[in-house]
């Protein structure tokens, strides 16, 4: 791999691509240190500490630790992400934009890009002013903050949205390709030396054994095991072309296979699902505690992010998305048309109807594999976490969804370079 690198970097163009994108990341990081004006950020990051595994928790972690200290790209990605979910879901709803994304070709897709680029500005200033009213209920703001003060803060948190929508796109067109992706892996990946290190410190200060620190880490170390074993993994349903003659030449009749991803939702469906399922106690933090013994202390302790009824509402709202969004993605009956209109088939299934079932049957079985996947990565850690009020202290229950993303990034990125690397006639990274 090594070697492969030092030949990825002798090529200018693809040495060109890489500086670029890690220039690019180098504005984000800095961005990510600007804090926003009127806010005070050491009230700020003690409350954040008391929401390390609520949804907010979950902001935190995806914009790398931007959102507990308020600087400019404290929304990061979210609403770029939210925007794309709606537009994408928007294009099944309505026909016009179903056209638009089938039918258009390169202009179409144009169209819907800057219809998602203005949908994330507009998804900004509606988090940008919650998070506002967020920081001044908790009594965040510096004294004398005003009405103009509050603009400046709403239209800062937007305008640094926007700025990351932007430097992503760049990366897309002029890096190494996805651009976002790559933007959420540097958010990441950013806080690991200051979890590592809070590690250690627990085990110097006796609040965590060593032994225990060496468990979570061959724990990790499985998990990324698991994730790139079925990241990789994928059903393969043999396709046959007939044949048929045109002329004097005779075209078809060869063999191939329709790839169907076992994860093809990638980590999606335990975004939505952390989301959800941390909507109460995130909720309840905006509130004054309930006294001990009554209904609502006892309803908020039962649906904790560290209780059991969390975790199984958490792991069926995992399977729920994941079945969603790969029948969102994946339209057994669009493909079964596809394949009948160039000559296509499936051995064993005449074609239409017969073959759509059976391309539905196998894909949910596939789904249902992946979200079993999906939901043991995302909730052993909220079990370990429930076991482990250190381990839970350290927001470890969001440990599984940090590595989903950074090594779906990872292998996407490998990916990348290795198809640039084939068509210079150098070996890839995964040989």
């Amino acid at each position: 791999m090594l070697e492969t690198i030092r030949n990825a970097w002798k090529i200018e163009e693809l040495r060109k691509k890489i500086l670029f994108t890690l220039f690019i990341v180098l504005l984000y990081r800095l961005g990510n240190a600007i804090p926003v004006p009127y806010v005070d950020i050491a009230k700020l990051g003690h409350y954040f500490d008391q929401l390390q595994n609520t949804v907010l928790g979950l902001y935190n972690l995806m914009s790398g630790g931007a959102f507990s200290t308020a600087t400019i790209f404290a929304l990061s990605i979210q609403p770029y992400i939210n925007a794309s979910i709606i537009i994408q879901l928007l294009t099944i709803a309505i026909p016009a934009l179903e056209r638009l994304q089938k039918e258009g070709g390169e202009e179409g897709r144009k169209k819907l890009a800057s219809i998602t680029r203005y949908t994330t500005v507009g998804i900004g200033l509606l988090q940008g002013f919650a998070y506002y009213i967020l920081i001044r209920n908790n009594l965040l703001l510096v004294e004398g903050t005003g009405m103009w003060e509050a603009i400046v803060i709403i239209l800062t948190f937007t305008a640094g949205s926007a700025l990351i929508m932007w430097l992503g796109e760049q990366i897309t067109e002029f890096g190494i390709g996805n651009g976002i992706s790559i933007i959420l892996f540097a958010s990441i990946v950013s806080r690991f030396p200051s979890e590592i290190a809070r590690m250690i410190t627990n085990v110097a200060g006796g609040s965590l054994t060593w032994w225990g620190l060496v468990l979570m880490l061959l724990g990790a170390l499985a998990i990324i095991v698991l994730i790139v074993f079925v990241t990789n993994a994928e059903r393969k349903i043999p396709v046959q072309y007939s044949k048929r003659v045109v002329g004097r030449k005779m075209y078809g009749g060869q063999s191939t296979h329709l790839p169907m991803k076992v994860n093809m939702s990638g980590v999606l469906p335990v975004i939505f699902a952390q989301s959800i399922a941390s909507l109460p106690p995130t909720f309840a933090a905006f509130f004054t505690a309930p006294e001990e013994g009554t209904f609502w202390y006892g309803f908020l302790k039962a649906i904790d992010t560290s209780s059991v009824l969390y975790a199984i509402i958490y792991f069926l709202l995992i399977i729920f998305f994941s079945y969603f969004y790969s029948t969102v993605q994946f339209n057994p009956v669009e493909i079964a048309n596809n394949l009948k209109k160039n000559g296509g088939f499936i051995p064993g299934f005449r074609p239409g109807k017969p073959t759509s079932e059976y391309i539905q049957k196998s894909l949910n079985k596939i789904t249902l594999f992946g979200a079993i996947y999906l939901g043991i990565v995302a909730v052993v850690p909220v079990m370990i976490g429930a076991l482990s009020e250190t381990a839970r202290n350290s927001g470890i229950s969001l440990g599984g969804t940090s590595i989903i993303i950074v090594i779906g990034v990872a292998l996407e990125t490998v990916r990348a370079l290795e198809a640039q690397m084939i068509m210079r006639n150098y070996k890839g990274f995964l040989e």
